[in-house]
């Protein structure tokens, strides 16, 4: 009888256990031993977070691994192939592409949108994010929105400027704050926002700072931001509470049930 007990707490404390792990699939991380990873950010709120780096394997394998995951989190890099949203004649006033990833990061977030899998987007991640969904970017901020804002310089770790929340958005109500500072660095942003898309935060000159599903509820999560808040302090909030909603939404999150 003791052994059937003790057999039974075991197999509860590995299922708790397994509950409580959550697998992240990350479109592309920055180099191991980067302490600002975005792992090492999710990992701040939950010690139980692993993860899985999708850059580098073939799109058709890598979309079956996020398929497994409990949450895609899209990651900042390179500007998004211009073509892509119907301006190549700008190709030349834009920075690096990486056409492969473009290819890999487009279909992870239509598949993750199709299958109500929690998504959320970190810098370029919000602008790809905004493009797959039929929005598109400006291509040079400075050069064809303005520069009332400084939204990028040389030294990109300390470049940041304050942000103010739509009220009417899941990340006002979450964050509890209407504006903050954020570390922000980007030469491009969204011009026109995706479809079904709300943009949740502004920068002064009124450039669209984050976005989340309209009326989302019925579509799963979605959040997108153009600051880094894995450069933002732990119980920064606009880093913290995003963080911990897209967790919570993971766990919720069984892959390979039916939506």
């Amino acid at each position: 009888m003791l052994l059937i007990v003790i057999a039974l707490f075991s197999c509860d404390r590995a299922v708790k256990t397994e509950l409580r792990t959550v697998r992240i699939a990350i479109s592309k991380e920055k180099r191991e031993g980067v302490l600002e990873n975005y792992h090492n950010w999710l990992l701040r709120y939950d010690r139980h977070v692993t993860w899985v780096n999708l850059y580098g394997m073939p799109v058709d394998s890598a979309l079956s691994v996020a398929a497994g995951c409990n949450a895609v989190l899209i990651t900042g890099g390179e500007d998004v192939y211009p073509g892509i949203y119907g301006k190549i004649a700008d190709t030349a006033r834009c920075g690096r592409f990486d056409r492969y990833r473009d290819t890999l990061e487009i279909a992870l977030i239509k598949q993750a949108v199709e299958n109500r899998q929690p998504l959320f987007g970190v810098c370029r991640g919000e602008q790809i994010i905004n493009v797959a969904l039929g929005g598109t970017l400006i291509i040079d901020i400075p050069t064809d929105f303005g520069t009332t804002v400084i939204h990028r310089q040389k030294d990109w770790k300390h470049c940041y400027h304050p942000v103010y929340l739509n009220k009417s958005s899941l990340l006002y109500e979450v964050s509890k704050v209407d504006r903050d500072t954020v570390a922000s660095n980007h030469h491009q942003g969204i011009e026109i926002p995706g479809k079904n898309l709300l943009v949740s935060a502004r920068a002064a000159d009124s450039l669209p700072e984050a976005v989340e599903w309209l009326n989302g509820n019925r579509k799963g999560f979605l959040m997108a931001v153009q600051w880094h808040p894995e450069r933002m302090p732990v119980n920064h909030p606009l880093s913290k509470p995003p963080a911990l909603l897209f967790l919570n939404s993971a766990k919720k999150y069984f892959p390979g049930r039916k939506k």
